[in-house]
């Protein structure tokens, strides 16, 4: 990539990522991340691939600049190499596909090939810059996702993997990061891809492509690790559809897969003959062959993910690692890393999927193409706990007030609140956390999250049924304070951004019968097995969010007021919106989400609503909602 000096003035770069999904935009001065956030917080549709035209308002806004006062404007993949992989890539398949060329062929010609035109044409509509003032950029997809990890981590050099669906032509990258610079060593190039390959298990069980991994990830501790048929679905999958090499590249058998040059993922009648299983349609019951088929996808990705780590140690010979593409995010995946001992160091980048390419991209070209040299905090990384999103005013607080008509508390003590609160939750209510600015990237952290008592043994089941409306086996997260982690958990690092799974610890767990794999799926779900019931998954497991009281003094402060009362210093902490919406931006969005569920109490900054004194309130019945796969 050519670079330039710039040496005495500020460099401020939008990041921009879009058209695909997860749109985002990122604004970064000299390095510093000024302000990172996801379209669909705004335009309140989930996963939008629309241009990110909110989101850079807000940025401009919180940076104080005008799109003429960038130095660049930087797209997170190359679209014509992308042009360049398709073209091949229906070619080498033909006769193959020639209903899904005709389809995608004229989006690419009448939109995608002309990219730079469309990035102008968005930011036009937001204000009027003279364009030769601007550099329009292009980094590379996998590059975009290496930058978004190595650059924000407090490593001076590291092993970098990146995986994910595809970018340009490549699925997975191993990378050496040092001090300002990024180098690719290998790639693994399209159509074998360890994400599409996980994809092709979410859509034949039911689940939406793109957005339903997580589902999948969630479902896979249901199955039984010792029954004969989720072992025999390990040995059909390494057999049949992927070869994996000792270097955890891999090769999937495309007579199998449709992705490449057709409209569907798989080639359904032959799974339906490999698997000896029907694909599952949304709303179908789950049985005990999703879960074991679950659990031996799950297996089958860890082995590769674990396979290319050992092979990233081997090249780059570094004790850190750099996680971040969609892959990333399996943090069941990520926890196996960990355990193994491969790297003495681990970062992943918490907005490790497509949204974080806005902030890879912007990052990769102030160090590389401006040569720029990084400043590194010890132990610190550059992503403040991911609060990166807007924050809220107390007059804008009091706006939504009105408008709705809303009965709230208002406490000037903040230490006064905290301790209503936890009280609140100790008393088994649940609590909408509304706080400063928004987390980025999927996870709720603590600034827009629901909260709840993870000793209930109903829990689960009441934020499933009755808050969240989604599927009653997902799992919910703990968020425990940073000091007490090994306290609750078999985990040998912090977890700020919940992407690291490990075990509870032995002292919470509670007997099991012999007979516990043979139960039915929902006797194992509501089976007690642990003190803090609601954050334990059936294999023991939790996905854990360690909370730091230096990044988020208010969270920590209500997660140690709830220990005073109950003797416990975690709480259980999952993201603000229900099943099918985007995690909630506004204090309006807060207020909607709250009213329109069975929440308990809403607190948003200094305020505290009360369902039961609410003016409005929603009829019971009304709240009964059809699970649509989101």
């Amino acid at each position: 990539m050519k670079k330039i000096n710039n040496i005495s003035e500020s460099v401020n770069i939008l990041g921009i990522s879009c058209f695909y999904h997860d749109s985002s935009a990122c604004l970064i001065t000299d390095g510093e991340i000024i302000a990172s956030v996801q379209e669909e917080r705004f335009s309140r549709i989930k996963h939008t691939p629309e241009f990110p035209k909110n989101s850079i308002k807000y940025c401009l806004e919180e940076s104080g600049l005008t799109i003429e006062e960038l130095d660049a404007v930087v797209f997170y993949d190359k679209p014509l190499l992308k042009f360049e992989r398709l073209l091949e890539t229906y070619y080498s398949f033909s006769p193959r596909g020639l209903s899904s060329f005709l389809t995608s062929i004229p989006v690419w010609l009448n939109e995608k090939m002309f990219l730079k035109k469309q990035l102008i044409d968005g930011l036009l509509e937001i204000e009027n810059f003279d364009r030769s003032k601007i550099k329009f950029l292009f980094p590379e997809h996998h590059l975009s996702h290496a930058s978004s990890a190595f650059f924000t981590s407090p490593f001076n050099e590291s092993a970098i993997l990146t995986i994910d669906g595809v970018g340009e032509w490549s699925t997975a990258s191993i990378g050496l990061g040092q001090n300002n610079r990024i180098e690719i060593l290998k790639d693994l190039n399209f159509p074998h891809s360890v994400g599409l390959l996980y994809t092709s298990f979410t859509y034949f069980l039911g689940f939406k492509v793109n957005s339903g991994e997580y589902k999948l990830m969630g479902l896979a501790p249901y199955g039984n690790p010792e029954s004969k048929q989720t072992l025999d679905y390990i040995k059909i999958i390494k057999e049949t559809l992927v070869d994996i090499k000792n270097d955890g590249s891999i090769w999937l058998n495309q007579n199998y897969f449709d992705y490449a040059t057709g409209l569907k993922m798989i080639k359904i009648n032959l799974w339906k003959n490999l698997f000896s299983l029907n694909v599952r349609k949304p709303e179908d019951d789950i049985n005990q062959e999703h879960c074991n088929l679950a659990l031996a996808i799950q297996k089958v990705t860890e082995e590769i993910v674990l396979k290319m780590s050992i092979h990233a140690k081997e090249i780059t010979k570094s004790d850190n690692l750099c996680l971040a593409g969609g892959v990333a995010l399996n943090c069941v995946a990520n926890g196996l890393i960990l355990k193994e001992n491969i790297f003495k160091n681990i970062y992943i980048q918490p907005a490790a999927g497509d949204a974080g390419g806005s902030l890879g991209a912007a990052l990769s070209i102030y160090y590389q193409y401006f040569d720029k040299q990084r400043v590194i905090e010890k132990h610190k990384d550059k992503m403040q706990g991911t609060y990166l999103g807007p924050t809220y005013s107390e007059k804008e607080i009091n706006h939504m007030n009105k408008k709705f008509k809303t009965i709230f508390s208002k406490y000037d003590d903040f230490k006064i609140l905290s301790k209503f609160i936890a009280k609140k939750i100790s008393l088994g209510k649940v609590v909408g956390w509304f706080q400063d600015r928004m987390e980025f990237g999927p996870r709720a952290l603590g600034n827009r999250s629901i909260l709840g008592d993870p000793r209930d043994e109903g829990m689960q089941k009441k934020l499933n049924l009755k808050i969240k409306y989604r599927e009653s086996f997902r799992p919910f997260a703990p968020s425990v304070l940073e000091e007490l982690r090994e306290e609750y958990f078999d985990l040998k690092a912090d977890s700020p951004y919940m992407l690291l799974v490990g075990n509870i610890d032995k002292k919470i767990k509670l007997k099991l019968p012999n007979n516990y794999n043979d139960l039915s799926l929902y006797e194992r779900l509501y089976f007690k097995r642990s003190k803090l019931q609601a954050i334990t998954h059936l294999d023991f497991s939790a996905r854990v969010q360690t909370v730091s009281k230096k990044t988020n003094p208010k969270f920590w402060g209500l997660i140690n007021d709830f220990k005073k009362i109950t003797g416990y210093g975690v709480l259980i902490n999952t993201s603000f919106n229900v099943r099918g919406e985007p995690i909630v931006c506004s204090p309006e969005d807060a207020y909607k989400c709250f009213m329109n569920t069975e929440m308990d109490y809403l607190v948003i900054n200094n305020f505290i609503y009360s369902k039961k004194k609410q003016i409005n309130l929603i009829d019971k019945s009304k709240l009964i909602t059809k699970f649509k796969d989101d």
